[in-house]
């Protein structure tokens, strides 16, 4: 089926459709003081770790919280809808299942904490597929604007990055694994919307539903 030997997988906006969640959080959030959403802000934000993103957050718009004290609102109003709402992207479920049936190597590389990400992948039954799940904060590498986390990832799952194939919603995420050396089909969402004629040039495939990704990666 394939000459290549793992798939890595964002998930908000790529496996889970889930962007909807921060777009409202984003709104709440800045709402409770006073503050509209500007219109570059989440694409901003969107590869950031989530300390980077409560850092940035705080010196936009002047917040007096600290970064921690942020970070537990956003955990708070995150919780419930990934736990209960969050939905896997059409066809993702199955086409994991079928990747895994031919022996490829599953892996994630997600800004998502472990408190939001497992409850939302045992919602929608992606969890137990995986062979192994890395996060930019626990690992402290750098967040998706550059490749690290991708190569880290390869190496957790003993493969070299020309044999990975990754799958992706963000502009500056698609650019970075590519820089890794990688293969990347990116996944048509809302939220990046106005990236994705570059995304269609950039990327090596584009999708808007996994029924229709590669089985030959």
């Amino acid at each position: 089926m394939t000459s290549r030997k793992a798939a890595i997988f964002d998930l908000d906006g790529t496996l889970l459709d889930s962007m909807g969640v921060w777009e409202r959080i984003d709104i709440d959030f800045l709402g409770r003081r006073g503050i509209p959403v500007p219109p570059d802000y989440t694409v901003a934000v969107a590869p950031m770790q989530f300390h980077e993103i409560a850092d940035y957050t705080i010196a936009r718009f002047g917040l007096e919280e600290t970064p921690e004290q942020v970070m537990a609102e956003w955990d708070a109003m995150a919780h419930e809808a990934y736990a209960h709402a969050v939905q896997a992207k059409p066809g993702a479920l199955a086409y994991l299942r079928e990747l895994k049936a031919e022996g490829v190597r599953l892996g994630v590389a997600t800004t998502l904490t472990r408190g939001l990400r497992e409850p939302a992948l045992k919602h929608t039954g992606l969890f137990d597929l995986f062979d192994d799940i890395v996060s930019v904060d626990e690992l402290g590498c750098a967040g998706k604007s550059q490749p690290d986390v991708y190569l880290m990832e390869a190496a957790r799952l003993g493969v070299e990055p020309r044999d990975c194939t990754v799958f992706e919603d963000l502009l500056v995420a698609v650019r970075s694994a590519k820089a890794a050396g990688m293969r990347v089909w990116a996944m048509r969402d809302d939220s990046s919307a106005a990236d994705w004629p570059a995304i269609v040039r950039e990327a090596d495939g584009v999708l808007t539903d996994f029924r229709d990704a590669p089985r030959d990666l």
